[in-house]
């Protein structure tokens, strides 16, 4: 699967992009989309109103990790792997219908943006499996990407040559897009245009980025990594834009 958001959508942390490495040397975010097409001729693709675009494709699945794509209430998500919690997901953000793990994405999100007494960090612990998924909404422009805390489905971003946010569970195809400015995705961990990078695993500990080296000593890009968290912080959490509201639960504590 792929998704791309343009820059005034999502800002990826500085350090994935590598300074001074020329955009010829990446492709923009049309590129990479062609590029996966051509390498997955049935592919599902949508662009979705000049902000992001997603394609994804059954081919090359694994028998453990299927891949799935919704669209509901103007919400986008993939979703690749599986839930094993699904019937204490379904009683705790009361989903009557038996839907697929995608659906129930959708679901939780929606909870978390309207409703949810809790942060994001927290409902992501209460998935249990092998994850990784990309939402957006476009009511609120809003990303949000996570990984599961063992990194059981292999992720990946980058940056294009055009500046856009992209990920993908093909390395290959992301590497070659996105040249030195690419990165595994950190297991633990979510991504959202209010949080930027966060560890749901250790949400008081800050997300340091190790540049990599080759063998001539080059930076060939960076690894994410979790620090220990500072004895002394606040335990603050940036929400989720919310619909019809213009007040956030979080500021009553």
């Amino acid at each position: 699967m792929l998704a791309l958001f343009h820059p005034k959508v999502a800002s990826p942390p500085q350090e994935i992009t590598v300074p001074g490495e020329g955009t010829e040397l990446r492709k923009e975010s049309t590129g990479i989309m062609d590029a996966y097409k051509a390498q997955f001729p049935g592919a599902i693709s949508m662009e979705i109103g000049g902000k992001c675009a997603m394609a994804y494709s059954h081919d090359k699945q694994h028998l453990l990790r299927p891949r799935y794509l919704a669209v509901t209430d103007d919400i986008t998500c993939m979703f690749e792997g599986t839930l094993e919690n699904i019937s204490v997901l379904r009683q705790q953000y009361g989903i009557t219908k038996s839907i697929a793990e995608v659906a129930i994405i959708i679901e939780i999100y929606k909870a978390l943006r309207d409703r949810s007494p809790y942060t994001a960090d927290h409902v992501i612990r209460g998935l249990n499996g092998s994850f990784a998924f990309v939402l957006f909404d476009n009511t609120t422009s809003s990303v949000f990407v996570a990984v599961d805390s063992h990194g059981k489905v292999p992720f990946f971003w980058g940056t294009t040559a055009d500046g856009s946010l992209a990920f993908s569970d093909d390395q290959k195809l992301l590497k070659e897009a996105c040249g030195k400015s690419f990165a595994t995705f950190p297991q633990g961990c979510y991504f959202s245009s209010a949080d930027g990078l966060q560890s749901f695993e250790h949400p008081l500990s800050p997300i340091k980025a190790m540049p990599r080296v080759d063998s001539q000593g080059q930076v060939c890009g960076s690894t994410f990594k979790v620090e220990p968290a500072p004895k002394q912080q606040q335990n603050a959490r940036n929400t989720f834009p919310r619909v019809g509201s213009e007040s956030s639960w979080a500021t009553a504590f």
